[in-house]
């Protein structure tokens, strides 16, 4: 069930509808029910893998729980221990712990790991060894990364401390399944989103209005903007030997904006469809296109998944056993410059490794990830060149060089994203360096680009519209949350809920039988 569907937007509709009138304390079960049917209307069989994270998690976590609680009666109890026999029992207590942990973590894990790269093994290993290699049909549950990234960093949080376990198994099947962001995100922590999701919420008509105006801001960039370019960049990547030089500029340019405006409008419905039902997501986006260099730009994009392979890897990567281990061999034996950074560039590769791999079986992804792994690396070693050059120049505040930064930085990721866009590592690197050898710049102007399923009305309608995106942006960035700003005028207000509504149904762009393009971030 497509968020831009004609279904959806009717389920929604009822679910909100239902939601309000049913008495407060069925408004969770009623996101349980409903989150169940929306999974259930893609595959049935889905239902199988995430009740089984779900219950699988729960019950880990449930053990973790009640092996806390004994630690406390026990040592409450027995006050005459001595401090090393209280450490040895909470020892003996961490171990049991690690060992329900290493469960949950290895079943679920293993569950995403066995849908998804099973076939990307076995084609590697099949390549390597010289044999055969025959696909496995295996079904691959939608949005398995996203709830599973979810579950498990719940798992952890519990066995850290950090969070008390969720007695309700329900509740906690509805925090897996919260069918708003099971698609796509964002990858919440069981602390933020617990706040509301189970309260009881009672109509509250300035939150629903803000959440009214997200969704069709959402639905404006994904339906006018993102559904619009797919046609274009589709076009030129299918086509490599044809659209070279110039085209693969063009193509990263529009990749780069469809992605965007993909992404973002899926978060904006997403948290707009919450926010309508009171519940409240952590914000997934703050304006990366604003970015002025690669880690600036990975700390305003996909907020929520950074923050996952930050807590959840790079920091238990880097004071595991075998990296403490290095990271003493390497300040006996290497310089100290090199013995400083290893460790931290080392977790940090293995960060990136995983990001890639996460979003794909395949080898671009991997590449792409550790394109990104290798930009912010050389970025840390320049900064000091960087702060000489801009001391000597004096160039660091002004606007101008403020503005060829946030170029800079927009040109520079989106050529790292042209691994996910042709889907092949040779091809990407061809096509990357055909820009810089076949230079053809007017090629642009001669009518090719007409001819790749973009009329001259597309063209205006596009930049209009990614006009508009930019404005609001700048705004955002200068005087903050827009909404805000033209609440305190309601004629203005829901005059651009209805803008926005009219735009879409009128100049977006629509597929056989007005069917949307599907989410670019579904397919992880």
């Amino acid at each position: 069930m497509l968020f831009t569907s004609y279904g959806f937007i009717g389920f929604a509709l009822a679910l909100i509808a239902l939601y309000y009138l049913v008495p407060k304390k069925w408004q969770w079960p009623l996101l349980l029910f409903a989150s169940c049917g929306f999974y259930a209307v893609a595959d049935p069989r889905y239902l199988l893998f995430i009740g089984t994270t779900a219950l699988t998690v729960w019950f880990c976590a449930q053990q973790m729980d009640r092996l806390n609680a004994g630690q406390a009666s026990f040592l409450a109890s027995h006050p005459e221990l001595s401090r090393e026999e209280k450490k040895a029992f909470r020892a003996g207590v961490k171990a049991k712990k690690w060992r329900w942990l290493l469960g949950g973590l290895l079943l679920n894990i293993g569950v995403l790991s066995v849908t998804k790269y099973t076939n990307f093994v076995l084609a590697n290993a099949a390549r390597l060894f010289g044999g055969s290699f025959t696909p496995v049909s295996l079904l691959v549950p939608m949005g398995i990364s996203f709830y599973t990234f979810q579950a498990v960093g719940y798992l952890i949080d519990v066995y850290r401390g950090k969070q008390p376990a969720q007695k309700n198994p329900f509740q906690f099947a509805l925090f897996v399944s919260y069918f708003p962001q099971l698609v796509q995100g964002p990858i919440s922590r069981y602390g933020d989103l617990s706040a509301t999701l189970f309260s009881p919420h009672p109509f509250d008509g300035k939150e629903f209005s803000f959440g009214l105006m997200r969704v069709a801001w959402g639905y404006f960039k994904k339906v006018v903007v993102a559904d619009r370019l797919i046609t274009a960049v589709t076009a030129l990547v299918r086509n490599p030997e044809t659209y070279s030089g110039p085209y693969v500029f063009a193509a990263m340019l529009f990749y780069a904006f469809q992605l965007y405006a993909d992404f973002t409008g899926g978060i904006d419905i997403t948290i707009g469809l919450s926010q309508m039902l009171g519940v409240r997501l952590k914000e997934n986006f703050n304006l990366p296109f604003l970015s002025k260099n690669t880690k600036e730009y990975w700390n305003r994009w996909h907020i929520s998944m950074g923050a996952w392979f930050t807590d959840y890897i790079f920091y238990p990567v880097s004071v595991c056993r075998p990296m403490l281990a290095l990271s003493k061999w390497s300040r006996a034996h290497l310089p100290k410059a090199i013995a400083k950074r290893l460790p931290v560039y080392l977790a940090s590769a293995i960060v990136w490794f995983t990001t890639g791999l996460w979003h794909g079986a395949a080898w671009n992804f991997i590449v792409w990830g550790l394109a990104n792994f290798v930009v912010i690396m050389l970025s840390q070693e320049l900064e000091p060149l960087y702060a000489r050059f801009h001391k000597r120049f004096g160039l660091k505040d002004k606007p101008l060089y403020g503005a060829f930064e946030i170029i800079r930085t927009i040109l520079l990721m989106s050529a790292i994203r042209m691994f996910d866009c042709y889907r092949n590592v040779p091809l990407t690197f061809r096509m990357i360096g055909s820009m810089f050898t076949d230079l053809r710049p007017l090629a642009l102007f001669d009518g090719s680009m007409l001819a790749i399923g973009f009329s001259a009305a597309d063209y205006i309608v596009l930049l209009c519209a990614l006009f508009i995106i930019l404005g609001v942006s700048l705004v955002k960035n200068k005087r903050g949350s827009v909404r805000d700003l033209i609440w305190q005028k309601p004629f203005a207000f829901y005059g651009a809920i209805a803008l926005l509504c009219v735009v879409t149904v009128v100049f977006g762009a629509y597929g056989a039988g007005y069917d949307s393009a599907q989410f670019i971030y579904n397919q992880f």
